[in-house]
This record gives C-alpha cells, sequence and structure tokens, in this order.
C-alpha cells in the first residue's frame, strides 16, 4: 500500500489542497485553489453569518478532499489516506481548533478539525496546527532541516509567522499557541500592527511590512528619485522593491537594509533564547536573496553574546515556494504516525 497524507493550508483568501506521499512527493494538487472565505464577508463578527460561512466552507471542502482521493485513487488503487493535516491561522495544534483568526470571518472557537474528522470517520488521523509551524515540520521532514534538531522557521507573508523545532519536537507551549515571534516588539517600533497593538516585528519585516518602510521612506527624505515612489501603495510588492534594488535604486537597497536590520536584531533575541543550528527564512521576501540575508546576518552577529557569535545559519527554505504550504500541512500526519511507530 502506498501511504499518502491530505495537506490543507487555510490562508487568508485561498486554501491550498493536495496529496502528498511520504517522500514529500505532490501527487495531486487543486487547481485553481478554494476560494476561503473573506473577513469581509462579516465585518461586524455576527456569529450567525459565522456559522452560515463556516458551514458552506466546510461542505466545499469536503468535497474537494473526496475529490482529491479519487483523483490519486484512479492513479493508484492501492493508496492509503493515512490522515489530514491542516495549517490554519490561530490553530491550536492540542484542541484542533481556530481560535480569534484576525483574518478570517469565523468568529470565536472553531472546532476545525473535529468538524473534519466526522465527515470523514474512516480516516484516523485529523491534525491542525498553525501555518509556521506546519512549514517547520515541513523543513524538518522534507526540507533543509531533515539533519537538524533544533532550528527556527521564519515565515515572511503577509505576516510573520515562526515554528520552533527543539531536540527534534515542534514546540507548542503549554497552550498550543508558542512561537509567535512575529509578536515579539522591538525597542524603536511604534507601527500599528494588524493584531492591535504597536511595534511588533511583523509590522516591520514581513511582506506588508517592507511594502510599509518603502513610502516611510520615500516621505522622510521627500524621494522623487526612486523609481518606487511612482507606484501606488496597492499595487507595491517586495517583489518589485527586489527588482527595483536589482537596477541600482538605493531606496530600494535602504528598505532591504532596514529591514534586514530590525529582523536580525529580533533573531539575535531568538537566538540567546534557543540556541538554534539555524533559522530558516521562507516566503516572498526571501527571493531577494543577499538584499534581505546580508544585513540579516550582519544585524543578527551584532547583537549576538560572543558565545553565540557564528554559530548560527540564517538559510533560505529548502522547501519548494509553490508547495511548500501543502507539503508543511501533510507533515503533521507523517509526524504523528512517526510517534505511533507507523
Amino acid at each position: 500500500m502506498k501511504q499518502v497524507a491530505i495537506g490543507i493550508d487555510i490562508g487568508g483568501t485561498t486554501t491550498s489542497i493536495g496529496v502528498v506521499d511520504r517522500e514529500g512527493n505532490i501527487l495531486y494538487e487543486k487547481k485553481p485553489q478554494l476560494s476561503t472565505p473573506l473577513k469581509k464577508d462579516n465585518p461586524t463578527g455576527s456569529e450567525i453569518i459565522s456559522e452560515k460561512l463556516l458551514g458552506d466552507y466546510i461542505n466545499l471542502l469536503v468535497e474537494e478532499i473526496k475529490a482529491a482521493i479519487e483523483v490519486v485513487a484512479k492513479i493508484n488503487p492501492e493508496i492509503g489516506v493515512m490522515g489530514i493535516g491542516i495549517g490554519a491561522p490561530n490553530g491550536n495544534y492540542y484542541t484542533g481548533t481556530i481560535e480569534h483568526a484576525p483574518n478570517l470571518p469565523f468568529t470565536g472557537v472553531i472546532p476545525f478539525a473535529k468538524l473534519i474528522q466526522d465527515k470523514f470517520p474512516q480516516i484516523k488521523h485529523v491534525r491542525l496546527t498553525n501555518d509556521a509551524n506546519a512549514a517547520a515540520l515541513g523543513e524538518m521532514i522534507f526540507g533543509g532541516g531533515k539533519e537538524m534538531d533544533n532550528f527556527v522557521m521564519i515565515t515572511l507573508g503577509t505576516g510573520l509567522g515562526s515554528g520552533i523545532i527543539v531536540n527534534g519536537d515542534l514546540v507548542y507551549g503549554a497552550d498550543g499557541f508558542a512561537g509567535e515571534i512575529g509578536h515579539t516588539t522591538i525597542g524603536r517600533g511604534t507601527r500599528l500592527c494588524g493584531c492591535g497593538s504597536r511595534g511588533h516585528l511583523e509590522a516591520y519585516c514581513s511582506a506588508t511590512g517592507i511594502k510599509r518602510t518603502v513610502y516611510e521612506l520615500l516621505a522622510k527624505d521627500n524621494n522623487s528619485e526612486s523609481e518606487l515612489a511612482d507606484i501606488p501603495f496597492n499595487q507595491m510588492t517586495s517583489k518589485i522593491v527586489f527588482e527595483a534594488a536589482e537596477r541600482g535604486d538605493k531606496l530600494a537597497k535602504e528598505v532591504f537594509d532596514y529591514t534586514g536590520d530590525l529582523l536580525g536584531e529580533a533573531l539575535a533575541d531568538t537566538v540567546h533564547h534557543l540556541s538554534p543550528e539555524a533559522i530558516f527564512l521562507f516566503g516572498g521576501p526571501v527571493a531577494a536573496g543577499d538584499y534581505i540575508f546580508k544585513p540579516t546576518k550582519e544585524s543578527l552577529e551584532r547583537h549576538l553574546l560572543p558565545i553565540f557569535k557564528n554559530k548560527v545559519k540564517i538559510l533560505p527554505s529548502g522547501l519548494k515556494m509553490g508547495s511548500a504550504a501543502i507539503i508543511g500541512a501533510s507533515a503533521l500526519v507523517w509526524k504523528e504516525l512517526e510517534k505511533h511507530g507507523y
């Protein structure tokens, strides 16, 4: 029997669904991706609207899971679905719940894993965690962390997430929510974070934070010479900033220097807490290469105690950008089976 897992990644706008084997190969991936219900669909946080949106979404998700299983069964009738792994915002591994997710329209605490499990009673393992934790497991099983027992995964996207591996295990903490490095406060930070607090790392070093830095620097220096000055806020991306830096735009390079300086400073605290072997960076801004890695590494080393200097590697994720979310979610299943000796 060929063992496979269903991997599901719930994003703020789309949901990725795929079937992954034990070697990390994606045998099937839904294209186009399934739409995730949007926060704007329930702006007032109505419980009635939340329940309706959730019910419709679960039904669609169930149908897509069934379709995925049918597709791979036709490819290989000996397929065995060992479990379903789900990465989700504010996902709690201990309880299988999505709790007060700020970018989803669902209110309160949603028993998401149970809702899926009830639809597939024949599948024993249905596990859920937050998306950054799923990415860390994927890195440990299929990526650059294969030979490491201690590392940190930093995901740079709309927000800044993190997953922490210590002694070969993912750190969940007492309540299932450990590892929110993106919501640590940086000393010079005053920006409003998406969570409602100010000065959080996420507000500066996420893809969204990079975009905000562009316009702060443009305003600060009254800079009209940078090619970035002509791009509207809603069209700006970290990729555009990278491409401008490649063409020699000074402000674009300054944006990455500033971002890396803050990120390295914050990661120094992470090193002091955990003493990891490596810190992996994943997400769109990572494509900027040395523009982000060089200032991050330099800042990290400047802020480290002597006993930690030149020990911790800053590395790009070993997971493929387009498939990492699904592979990471599926890793929840493989880790669960490993715990049970399968």
